[in-house]
């Protein structure tokens, strides 16, 4: 079994108790516009991908217990601004939030958990920081946040997603192709222009129209391709997995 949610209480009582040390993974996004023919739900959808194929790659391991908890797919995201289907949710509530879910596993014994993020929002990214310093100083976790953006992390990614380039572009429609194709509308995708805005450049405040994103994407979502994103799916998990085993030795 994969889901944190499919097990009964009886048997999450046994986990803590096992032969292998469990790791949950808890997957993140935001719910936000991703140009005109990618799902809201692409960070998230992303997240959870990388967590299953990493929960499957160690599912014989004889060391760690890979659980998968269900996700949370809310997240900051003032940049999606005046276009329809963003969600926000401020700072403290993505805090709170991330504290109270934490403590209560930590208080069950079940206390090493890898957040598995997918928006990189600066203010989403920040709040997902402080709340694992929250939680591995206040409740004595070992709560760890696999931070794509940190450059040995990134340099590992695509030349779109180092350059920034990567808000339902090539590098996130790819993913979506790779796992769940019927959600992008892929004639459309095709007809899209290149659009030259790096996240990386991103203003203080304003948003993706600010920025020049008219569509709320940037780069180059025509050149997706599926095989692209199988193979950004392996080097991510390829990440995750090595985000795993470290913290599993802690």
């Amino acid at each position: 079994m994969t889901y944190f949610a499919d097990f009964s209480s009886r048997q999450v009582a046994a986990l803590a108790n096992g032969d292998r040390t469990p790791v949950l993974l808890l997957p993140l996004g935001a719910i936000e516009p991703h140009g005109p023919h990618a799902p809201l739900g692409t960070d998230p959808l992303i997240s959870r991908g990388m967590c299953e194929r990493a929960a499957a790659r160690l599912a014989a391991d004889s060391e760690v217990h890979v659980l998968v908890l269900p996700e949370v797919p809310y997240g900051v995201t003032r940049f999606a601004a005046g276009f329809a289907g963003g969600v926000h949710i401020g700072e403290e509530t993505l805090h709170s939030l991330l504290v109270d879910i934490g403590s209560a596993l930590i208080g069950q014994r079940f206390r090493r958990i890898l957040l598995v993020n997918n928006h990189f929002e600066p203010a989403h990214l920040v709040t997902l920081r402080r709340a694992v310093e929250t939680l591995n100083f206040a409740y004595d976790g070992r709560v760890a946040l696999l931070d794509l953006v940190r450059r040995r992390h990134a340099q590992r990614l695509t030349e779109e997603f180092k350059s920034g380039e990567c808000h339902a572009g090539r590098y996130e429609t790819s993913l979506v192709l790779a796992d769940r194709p019927e959600l992008v509308d892929q004639p459309l995708m095709r007809t899209l222009p290149h659009v030259p805005v790096s996240l990386a450049s991103a203003p203080a405040d304003g948003g993706f129209r600010e920025m020049g994103m008219t569509e709320a994407y940037c780069g180059a979502p025509a050149e997706a391709t599926a095989s692209e994103g199988e193979e950004t799916f392996s080097t991510l998990t390829d990440l995750l997995v090595e985000a795993i085993r470290e913290l599993a030795r802690e």
